[in-house]
C-alpha cells in the first residue's frame, strides 16, 4: 500500500506517520512506501521498514496536486490547513489553501483516470456547526459555520461526499474536536488557549487565558486524534453510505473543570503560571464554538475518546513529557 499525507509537517501529521512507520501496516495492508508532504520541513520518523519520500510545495499551487497523485497512493491523508485564528484573520489565505488545496487535490484524482479510487481521510472540524446549539449536537444537526474556517472546512466536507458519491474517490470527512494537549510552540489556532493553559504550566512557564472559566468546549487528545485517523483509514468511507462526514467522540468541559484536572494532576501552586487577560478577538470566536456533542454514530462504529481531561493530561505526561511531571 502506497500512502500520502499531506500536512505531514504538523502535530497530527508527525504523528500519525511516527505510529504508521511504528506498525508498518495499515487497514490489514503491509505499507509498501509514503510520501510526506508540507510547506515546511520535519525530522523523519526514528524508525520505518518501508521508503519515506518528503515533497515540499503548497496544494494550492497550480499543479502542486497533480505531481502527488502522480504516484496514485492507495491512501490519502489530507491534513493541510490554515489554523482558526490564521483563516479569520487572512480572508485570502484561508481560502487559498482550506478550500482551492482540497479541490485541487480531489480534481487531481479525478483527473487521473485509469480506474484510480484512492481512500482520502479528510480532516473537517466542528467549527463546521454554528450557534444556536442544543445542549448536545446530534448526527442530524445542520451545519452552519459563523467562521471563515468552519465555512472552508464545510466545502471540504461537501466536495469530498460529492466525489465521493460519483466515484473518483473514496472518501472520509472527519470532524475532529479540538486537539488537547497539543505539543510544542502555542500556534495561531484561536482554540490554541486551550492547550496552552495546560502545557505551559506542565513545563513550569506561565500561559494566557483569555476567555472566562465558563467557557465550555468539546476535547480529545492527540493520541485520540490519530486513533480517529487510522480507524478511519481502516474502515473506509464506504461504511458510511451517503453522509460521508462524521462527528467524532470528545469530551465536554469548561476551562474551570480543565484547570481543576490540572490541578488534580500537578497540584494548586501550578495554578499559578495561569495568567488571566481577556482578548475580546477570541472570546467572540469562541462563543460561536459549538461545546458539547453525541457522537452516537462515530461511537456506533468504534471511535473512542477520553473520558475525563485528567486523562487527556496524563496522555502528554505520558507521550510528550516522558511519564513525569518536570521538577
Amino acid at each position: 500500500m502506497k500512502i500520502l499525507v499531506i500536512g505531514a509537517a504538523g502535530m497530527l501529521g508527525r504523528k500519525l506517520i511516527d505510529k504508521l512507520a511504528a506498525e508498518g501496516s495499515v487497514a490489514g495492508k503491509q505499507i509498501t512506501s509514503m510520501i510526506r508532504h508540507d510547506v515546511v520541513l520535519s525530522p523523519p520518523p526514528p524508525v520505518s521498514s518501508f521508503p519515506i519520500a518528503t515533497h515540499m510545495g503548497d496544494l494550492s499551487v497550480a499543479g502542486e496536486a497533480t505531481k502527488l497523485i502522480a504516484e496514485k497512493p492507495d491512501l490519502i491523508f489530507h491534513l493541510a490547513a490554515v489554523v482558526s485564528g490564521e483563516a479569520e484573520a487572512n480572508f485570502e489565505k484561508g481560502y487559498a489553501i482550506n478550500m482551492d488545496g482540497t479541490r485541487n487535490l480531489l480534481e487531481a484524482i479525478r483527473l487521473a483516470g485509469g480506474g484510480y479510487c484512492p481512500r482520502v481521510i479528510f480532516t473537517s472540524s466542528i467549527a463546521v456547526f454554528g450557534a444556536p446549539f442544543p445542549e448536545a449536537i446530534g448526527d442530524e444537526f445542520l451545519t452552519a459555520p459563523l467562521t471563515s474556517y468552519g465555512t472552508q472546512k464545510a466545502i471540504g466536507e461537501l466536495l469530498v461526499s460529492d466525489y465521493s458519491r460519483r466515484g473518483f474517490l473514496d472518501g472520509m470527512a472527519l470532524r475532529m474536536p479540538t486537539v488537547c494537549v497539543r505539543p510544542g510552540a502555542p500556534n495561531k489556532a484561536a482554540s490554541g488557549f486551550f492547550s496552552n493553559i495546560i502545557r505551559e504550566p506542565l513545563s513550569g512557564k506561565d500561559a494566557v487565558l483569555p476567555v472566562s472559566e465558563d467557557v465550555r468546549h468539546w476535547h480529545c487528545s492527540p493520541r485520540a486524534a490519530v486513533g480517529f485517523l487510522v480507524k478511519a483509514a481502516e474502515m473506509g468511507g464506504a461504511a458510511l453510505g451517503a453522509r460521508r462526514a462524521l462527528t467524532l467522540p470528545g469530551l465536554s468541559c469548561t476551562v474551570g473543570e480543565q484547570l481543576e484536572a490540572l490541578k488534580i494532576v500537578a497540584g494548586e501552586r501550578i495554578l499559578s503560571h495561569v495568567k488571566r487577560v481577556p482578548d475580546e478577538t477570541i472570546i467572540r470566536i469562541v462563543s460561536g464554538w459549538p461545546r458539547n456533542f453525541d457522537a452516537a454514530r462515530a461511537k456506533a462504529l468504534g471511535f473512542k475518546a477520553e473520558s475525563s481531561f485528567t486523562d487527556i493530561i496524563k496522555v502528554h505526561i505520558a507521550d510528550e513529557l516522558g511519564g513525569k511531571l518536570p521538577g
